[in-house]
């Protein structure tokens, strides 16, 4: 005799499943932003599926992101996460086909010795309304949401890591600059102090002089344990030292280092909705309508199948011959009467937890487009408040070197050359910063528009 072969089952205890769906229909909620109607503009589209490697000009600043995605252990754990997400959407998948099961055995008692083999099937459920489907659509949305939550780490970690390079940078020029700003007052003191020896000014202006060289040497410290946190920051970031070529040297200026397209005033919702957040906000979204399904379905009754055939003999040589065949075949039924409104109250929760993870949703686009929207406001002042600070810059350089010129001719105080040296030395700083401020805003709005998590290479 041939064993039974469950292959004639299969297919009709797979068609009986999901014979109905409990869940809510899905439909995109419309944003909750302005612009919703608009056509995404081409710059903006650009922008956002431009790859890290193609944003970022400076070798050394792809090199050190590289690392950041290579190493970083937040980066990791998220991709973990999404791993654990992938095999327990591949576990919820399997609970919708029947679990197929081949046994043996053979026992001994005072009327001889009996063997059996048999193949069935171990309590598979007829998925009459959804409920072991919708287990793994929610699943399955789980595992997208975790693997987009990846992709916006990535995004986070690339413009952190960014950020902390170009502020390593920035200090190292502020630093500079204090350098420069106390090689230059010490020539200042030394001539002030000859002029005090010769009689020309009082002790007052020698001890300006003083206090403006101090003040000086006081900044080059203070520069100098920035700098040494800022490497520390930078490696927390790649999880691994950095390597000395990769850094930004001393004496260079903070230039640029993003190619970043020229963006519309206006992005519309519709390129928002593109982002890793909003996209995993959806996924949940989705994921509770699945849930909602589960938990009206665990109202209605539950059929199980449990079912095996196969041959049993006395005798190892008959087990298999015409008349050894046995079967069995036990379906069970399982049926709320009364749980006390239990099931009601699960409905209920699964219908909460949807309304919670719409209005998360909600939150996500709402909070994409001000992202947006901030970082667009501050770039559409940014040139003109850059080429207001070098036009400040060289008013105060001519001021000081008249001052200077007025002080040797003895036609004015220490003082004004010593405010006129503080000035300059303020104005350069703020230079200095408004420049990382304008690469910083590129790195932001390249990140807020969801730009780079197209871009998974790590090499």
């Amino acid at each position: 005799m041939r064993l039974f072969s469950p292959r004639w089952l299969l297919p009709a205890l797979v068609s009986l499943a999901g014979c109905a769906d409990l869940a809510p229909p899905y439909a995109r909620p419309d944003p909750a932003v302005p612009y919703a109607d608009q056509a995404a503009q081409p710059a903006a589209s650009e922008a956002a599926e431009l790859g890290w490697r193609a944003f970022f000009s400076d070798p050394r600043l792809r090199a050190v992101v590289g690392l950041a995605l290579t190493h970083n252990r937040d980066l990791r754990v998220a991709a973990l996460n999404v791993e654990r997400a992938r095999a327990q959407s591949r576990i919820s998948d399997a609970a919708r086909l029947p679990s197929v099961n081949l046994g043996a055995g053979a026992s001994r008692s005072d009327n001889g010795t009996s063997l059996s083999a048999s193949v069935g099937l171990a309590g598979f459920e007829l998925d009459l309304f959804g409920r072991v489907k919708n287990l793994g659509e929610a699943a399955l949305q789980s595992y997208l949401a975790t693997d987009e939550s990846r992709r916006s780490v990535q995004i986070s970690l690339v413009a952190e890591t960014a950020n902390a390079w170009l502020s390593l940078a920035a200090d190292l020029e502020r630093q500079r600059l204090a350098q420069q700003t106390l090689d230059t007052r010490q020539r200042s003191y030394a001539l002030t102090q000859r002029m005090h020896e010769l009689g020309a000014i009082t002790g007052l202006a020698l001890a300006q002089a003083q206090s403006s060289v101090d003040a000086a040497r006081v900044e080059i410290a203070n520069y100098a344990t920035l700098i040494a946190q800022d490497r520390n920051a930078l490696e927390l970031l790649l999880g691994a030292a950095v390597p000395a070529e990769l850094l930004p040297r001393a004496d260079e200026a903070l230039g640029a280092v993003s190619a970043l397209v020229e963006l519309p005033a206006g992005v519309p919702s519709s390129l928002l909705q593109r982002r890793p957040d909003v996209l995993a906000a959806e996924h949940a979204l989705r994921a509770s309508l699945a849930d909602i399904g589960v938990a009206r379905a665990e109202r209605f009754p539950r059929i199980s199948l449990t079912a095996s055939a196969g041959s049993a003999s006395r005798e190892l040589s008959g087990l298999f011959k015409s008349g050894s065949g046995s079967w069995s075949f036990g379906p069970s039924l399982s049926l709320p009467i009364f749980d006390g409104g239990a099931s009601r109250a699960q409905v209920q929760v699964a219908e909460l937890n949807r309304e919670i993870a719409l209005a998360g949703y909600d939150k996500a686009v709402q909070t994409a487009f001000r992202e947006v929207a901030d970082a667009l406001a501050q770039r559409a002042t940014l040139a003109e408040r850059l080429a207001a600070q070098r036009s400040l810059n060289e008013a105060i350089e001519r001021q000081l070197r008249l001052a200077e010129a007025q002080f040797r001719a003895g036609s004015t105080t220490r003082l004004e050359v010593l405010d006129a040296q503080r000035s300059l030395y303020a104005s350069q700083q703020a230079l200095i910063a408004l420049r990382l401020t304008e690469q910083s805003n590129r790195i932001t709005l390249y990140k807020v528009l969801g730009g780079g998590w197209n871009d998974d290479e790590r090499r």
